[in-house]
């Protein structure tokens, strides 16, 4: 195999890697957009609507981590399969993640449909929010499992090289999330003007319309057929290596949230305008964090198809090429954020405070998102050859270290404020990000064969 060749070839290695970035980045941002739109609308319907459905909103973020148990696991194995051109295990992949991310979700439906209620008390929700926070719980956590399976099938979709089609599915979903919000929460059309329950209801239909629309491109346009045969006996072998790379990744990603809990506690000692200036920072930053993250993830998309075919060495050269563009990118990216930063601040506030706090940050960002960016990239390729123990170690030990105990040190103890918070969050991303790349770079990975290639149907 000649390498430069398929990099040379505009359909070849750097063509798909871009093919598939495209997609990743604006289905990504779609997905936010559906947030921000619904905290907009709720925001002319009344104040505390807004900071009602906020507190459900991490609650339910929290609890949805447990689909990434089996979505993670299965985005590596379907992305292997599908690279090894192997489609019946690709199919049981698929079948097994289905079954087991729905029963997860009917679950966890169930809960929050009966103890949702307890569960804010114990959030300790203001008396005035409970009655709102309460009829929002009770709708969008009850109806939870299309998004584990709206997820389940979107992962899929993108493991075999056509997240077009969750991208355009996320597009209508907007549009149709608008419509409904505009109608159902200010009362339009003939319908009463429910508030927050309207809100609740629009986003739950859209979910349940997105998880319709993804089936039909999943066995229209990638699966054709699921034979039974295929399933008896039931091949629990695959459930088994979809949730041995899943647990971990999902480990991570609590360990991950619960940082950032205490980290927002030691911000809260520095006063409400700091608090407010993290939130302002923290929405502008995202654009450099969106390019990172869509490349990363369709880095590891390439990464398990080359694996999954047999051509590590071809997966290998690919990462680092990716890591550079993904540096050079963010870098622009993130320094463009930083020359406009004051008049994007003035969108939010103008607190000179807030600004010049937020200014300083926005510098150190910079330097942040370059390690943030070397994170995502080996992060995921490690995760897509299934090596995800070791990296998982790394993660909680930099994370609590630099990012928890160095951040309390500089921003309270030192007095350094935000900004050096800030610098310890970029001392965390660049040694996790250091340490990743060293463990990709041993290529130890290339000795893991994480599936069988005694089978090919297809």
């Amino acid at each position: 195999m000649n390498i430069h060749r398929l990099f040379r070839r505009p359909e070849g290695l750097k063509g798909k890697l871009f093919k598939l970035t495209g997609p990743i980045f604006l289905e990504t941002l779609l997905i936010l957009t559906l947030g921000v739109v619904d905290t907009l609308m709720l925001s002319q319907y009344s104040d505390n609507s807004v900071a009602a459905v906020g507190v459900v909103n991490q609650l339910l973020n929290m609890v949805f981590l447990l689909f990434n148990i089996t979505t993670t696991g299965t985005a590596v194995m379907c992305a292997l399969y599908f690279g090894a051109k192997n489609n019946k295990s690709f199919i049981q992949v698929v079948g097994t993640s289905l079954l087991f991310n729905a029963a997860v979700g009917l679950i966890i439906s169930l809960i929050l449909t009966c103890f949702g209620g307890r569960m804010l008390v114990m959030m300790d929700i203001r008396p005035d929010l409970m009655p709102d926070a309460s009829i929002y719980m009770k709708i969008v956590g009850g109806f939870g499992f299309f998004q584990a399976i709206t997820f389940t099938v979107s992962t899929v979709l993108r493991a075999a090289n056509k997240p077009n089609y969750s991208m355009q599915v996320a597009l209508v979903i907007n549009i149709l999330n608008i419509l409904g919000n505009y109608t159902l929460i200010f009362g339009h059309f003939g319908f009463p003007a429910l508030g927050v329950e309207g809100a609740a209801i629009s986003t739950s239909v859209c979910r349940a319309i997105a998880m319709i629309f993804l089936f039909i491109v999943l066995f229209k346009r990638l699966i054709h057929r699921m034979p039974l045969a295929y399933f008896r006996p039931f091949p629990f072998r695959m459930l088994k290596d979809v949730l041995k790379i899943g647990a971990p990744s999902a480990v991570e990603q609590i360990s991950y949230d619960a940082s950032q809990v205490a980290i927002v506690y030691f911000i809260n000692m520095l006063g409400n305008e700091i608090l407010a200036t993290r939130v302002y920072v923290m929405n502008i930053v995202i654009v450099g964090y969106l390019f990172s993250l869509s490349i990363a993830q369709a880095t590891a998309v390439c990464t398990g198809n080359l694996v999954g075919a047999g051509k590590k060495r071809a997966a290998y050269t690919l990462s680092w090429y990716a890591w550079k563009r993904s540096l050079f990118i963010t870098f622009v990216a993130s320094s463009s954020v930083y020359l406009l930063g004051r008049p994007l601040l003035g969108i939010f506030t103008e607190n000179e405070t807030i600004i010049n706090v937020a200014m300083g940050v926005l510098l150190v960002d910079i330097f942040l998102e370059q390690g943030r960016a070397t994170v995502l990239m080996f992060l995921f390729n490690l995760r897509s050859v299934g090596d995800v123990i070791v990296p998982v170690l790394i993660e909680l030990v930099c994370m609590w270290f630099f990012a928890v105990f160095c951040g309390y040190m500089f921003g309270i103890v030192f007095g350094l404020g935000l900004a050096g918070m800030w610098v310890a969050f970029a001392m965390d991303e660049s040694s996790r990000g250091i340490v990743l790349a060293l463990r990709w770079r041993t290529q130890k990975w290339k000795r893991r064969n994480l599936i069988r290639h005694d089978v090919k149907v297809g």
